[in-house]
């Protein structure tokens, strides 16, 4: 787009390059291959989609999940920065030229230059074949959906081509979702035709990173937000719930939530998941897995500190979690008319469940009695994912989805519905839409 991107230069990377996260700017490094070698060669492609991996696991979901989470009061914003202030206020008081805004749509603007760079020019290189070809591409499909998704979750309109030369067009964000499930349907067709490499999984994503089960989560994620039911629940049922996908972490290339909350202090997470009392159970263990040490209380909100995937620098972080796939199933029967009895087998699986989750993120909570009618069990699904999912950038949506209240009438449960755009796109796209009201 002759907008951020071109402002924002895309640095190609090589395998050698290390990507921090909270950095916007590209340093030159005279040492560094030059774009062409980069895009033409195998070597540089495979070093590229290395880079793509570490960037959108560290600046990627720090804007994407830390941010919407304080929008959707998962997080508090702590810090006297100005940018920080005005994210924790909302409503109208978070200006256009907010550097968090801008950052995480700055940030996803690149993990989908970087993407379509790789799946241009991947074809192009006669050396790249087999699993490790498509590997390579099947990765930049997904995380080119996984942009598309998180701007599909944030702003009314994204668009979903990146240019540094024209003016990209925006879209309504269910033509977003429906370009991002376009993405993840060709990854998913390029590995069933055509099995990643264990040379590809020993160089590009390492022993933790799992494409597969990835794109799937992805599919049947992206499907439920655009209403496609059958096909979350035909994705929901091909993931692996035994295989573990995770963005790992070095002294080098830290975890980013961590560094913001811990190191930082920037945020500080809410008691009881920042969820009103209505809806918080009270003994759910997920609560001392993923917050931990004594309440404090700043500014009147109840805070504490954080646990889970996130308490030191080296944590590995799930990408997606197994009983998500489950929620996913019982959200997607509830609201396409299915079995009753069929979507709270899947809840109680969730909420019953004392051991076993591969990540360790068990509710131990006793089975549900309340009504068994559609919107209650669509309210317990909400209050499962409001826990389960804790900080993974998708109470926003969640809050939206449900119905749950919202400004203008309320501020409690989220204090934005979606963000306005940054003015640096603004100045430089003439079809950047009208901001939303709030």
């Amino acid at each position: 787009m002759k907008n951020i991107i071109s402002y924002i230069k895309i640095g190609m990377l090589s395998s050698s390059l290390l990507l921090t996260s909270s950095c916007e700017l590209d340093i030159p490094n005279p040492n560094a291959a030059s774009d062409i070698e980069v895009l033409n060669s195998r070597e540089g492609l495979i070093g590229l989609s290395v880079g793509l991996r570490q960037y959108y696991s560290t600046s990627g979901i720090e804007a994407a999940y830390l941010y919407p989470g304080v929008t959707s009061r998962e997080l508090k914003g702590v810090a006297t920065f100005t940018n920080v202030l005005e994210l924790e206020a909302g409503g109208t008081a978070l200006p256009t030229f907010n550097g968090n805004i801008l950052g995480l749509w700055s940030r996803m603007q690149r993990t989908m230059n970087i993407s379509q760079q790789i799946l241009e020019n991947a074809p192009n290189v006669p050396s790249l074949t087999g699993g490790m070809r498509s590997g390579i591409l099947a990765q930049a499909h997904l995380f080119k959906a996984m942009a598309l998704g998180t701007l599909a979750m944030a702003f009314e309109q994204a668009n979903t081509e990146t240019s540094i030369t024209e003016n990209v067009t925006f879209k309504p964000r269910q033509e977003v979702f429906a370009e991002a499930i376009s993405h993840l349907n060709q990854g998913i067709a390029l590995i069933e035709a055509t099995p990643t490499s264990q040379e590809f999984r020993n160089q590009v994503t390492g022993q933790f990173f799992n494409v597969e089960n990835t794109l799937y989560a992805m599919n049947a994620r992206f499907n439920l937000f655009a209403g496609n039911y059958q096909a979350a629940i035909n994705n929901a049922d091909k993931v692996n719930l035994s295989v573990m996908s995770e963005y790992d972490y070095s002294d080098q290339s830290i975890n980013p939530i961590y560094n913001t909350i811990s190191i930082l202090k920037y945020f500080r997470p809410r008691d009881n998941f920042g969820l009103p009392n209505s809806l918080f159970y009270e003994g759910d263990a997920r609560e001392e897995f993923y917050l931990t040490g004594p309440i404090d209380i700043v500014d009147g909100d109840a805070v504490r500190s954080l646990a889970g995937f996130f308490d030191n620098q080296t944590e590995r972080i799930p990408v997606y979690l197994p009983d998500e796939m489950k929620l996913i199933k019982a959200e997607a029967i509830l609201r396409s008319n299915g079995s009753l009895v069929e979507a709270l087998a899947l809840i109680n699986e969730v909420r019953t469940q004392q051991t076993g989750d591969p990540f360790g993120v068990n509710a131990g909570l006793p089975p549900y009695t309340g009504l068994v009618t559609r919107d209650a069990l669509l309210l317990e699904v909400y209050r499962q994912r409001s826990a389960e999912l804790y900080l993974t950038g998708m109470r926003l949506e969640d809050s939206r989805r449900f119905g749950r209240p919202g400004p203008p009438e309320s501020f409690i449960e989220r204090n934005r519905n979606f963000y306005p755009y940054p003015d640096q796109e603004r100045l430089t796209n003439p079809n950047t839409p009208e901001d939303p009201e709030i």
